[in-house]
């Protein structure tokens, strides 16, 4: 089994900086973009012997019509995530048709900055074409499986340097094996064959399992269950994705500790892979990340829809909820290879639409004009 190891690529982007900062420098970059010095290390560059550090991004960013964002992107990280264009749906909505302009965006413009590139996802139950549904037959099932990931992580082979295989395959409930066409057509052992598949297709790019809440005690108990059979079938899987959806107060960091401990049982590396901090409240009683939860948006649930009403402490409390976060990460350098944030900056986020509709949220480290908030100098300050 292949052991998540760091690519040459940002290593080599490292060195190029590293000549540039001490050599004959461009003029400083438009207003849009922060110019780098010598005195303003990265993300990237002060992560780069513990971990990468990454973002998910929209097609505004990787086609750089968002310029801003794009320079931070390119600036900050070395590691990317597509947030939507190359989940099934979107790349692949009819069996003989395909939306590959997107997702080509995004792969050159990893390409372009030297970026660690990461496919989001090949297999996942939600944002899948409609004529998955309609197929019954297992075999026919393998065949639109196969034809599906042959095709999208074969388009890339060579290119993408690791794909999120499968999202999201165990309920929140129960910690069961979640329903839905394909697992109920081939049953559990669909988690082995599409890894199987997805090797095939990509023999050079690692293979990722991901999924939510793996700090329930239930939910992680499903995964690990899924993992060890699908594992002992031979499925190649090369690390887990544990997304990173918090709020300021939950849940505590000894939970997310025992799933870091569970997983690195299996001997596999750990991602962290869609990190935010939710600082609005939470409308309801259980905690879950699926995104077909919608809320009709009221004053108590946007409390400040306007930037400039954000008090400080807010602020604080999300500078302190993100140093735990990361002191924990670091604690467990030796088994996590990169932490990836959903989202650049705070306008990108999911989190202003989910679960509430329309809300302004605050979760990431950067602002909505990708100013530096006390959250990122605070995990700066972690390294030296």
């Amino acid at each position: 089994m292949r052991k998540t190891t760091y690519s040459l690529r940002p290593i080599l982007l490292l060195t190029v900086l590293g000549f540039v900062l001490t050599g004959c420098q461009d003029p400083a970059p438009a207003p849009a973009a922060e110019p780098v010095t010598a005195a303003d290390t990265t993300l990237a560059t002060a992560f780069k012997n513990h971990f990468y550090v990454g973002a998910a991004l929209n097609a505004r960013t990787f086609k750089e019509q968002n310029v801003a964002a794009a320079a931070t992107v390119a600036r900050e990280f070395n590691t990317i995530t597509p947030e939507n264009d190359m989940k099934w749906g979107p790349i692949h909505p009819e069996r003989d048709s395909f939306n590959w302009g997107p997702a080509d965006a995004y792969v050159a413009y990893g390409e372009k900055h030297d970026m660690w590139i990461v496919g989001h996802a090949l297999v996942w139950y939600l944002q899948v074409a409609d004529y998955v549904g309609q197929v019954t037959d297992p075999e026919e099932m393998r065949a639109v499986l196969r034809e599906h990931i042959n095709a999208v992580a074969g388009r890339y082979r060579g290119r993408v340097d690791a794909w999120d295989v499968l999202n999201e395959a165990i309920d929140d409930e129960g910690g069961t094996l979640r329903s839905w066409p394909v697992a109920d057509v081939l049953g559990p052992d669909y988690v082995t064959e599409v890894f199987q598949m997805a090797r095939e297709a990509a023999p050079d790019a690692e293979l990722y399992y991901n999924d939510y809440n793996a700090w329930q005690p239930e939910k992680r108990a499903g995964m690990m269950r899924l993992l060890k059979r699908a594992l002992e079938n031979g499925a190649p899987i090369d690390g887990i994705g544990i997304q990173g959806h918090y709020h300021l107060d939950e849940p505590r960091i000894d939970q997310i500790e025992a799933a870091i401990e569970d997983f690195a049982s299996l001997d596999l590396p750990i991602m962290f892979t869609e990190v935010d901090v939710n600082v609005l409240p939470n409308p309801w009683s259980n905690v879950s990340a699926d995104p077909r939860l919608s809320f009709e948006p009221t004053p108590f649930m946007n409390p400040y829809p306007d930037p400039a009403t954000v008090p400080d402490s807010l602020m604080t409390a999300l500078a302190d909820r993100y140093e735990d976060l990361f002191e924990l990460f670091l604690k467990h350098d030796d088994k996590i290879t990169r932490v990836t944030f959903w989202g650049a900056g705070d306008g990108d986020s999911w989190l202003n639409g989910w679960p509430v509709r329309g809300r302004t949220n605050y979760p990431l480290l950067f602002d909505r004009k990708y100013g530096k908030k006390e959250a990122y100098r605070r995990v700066m300050g972690m390294v030296k």
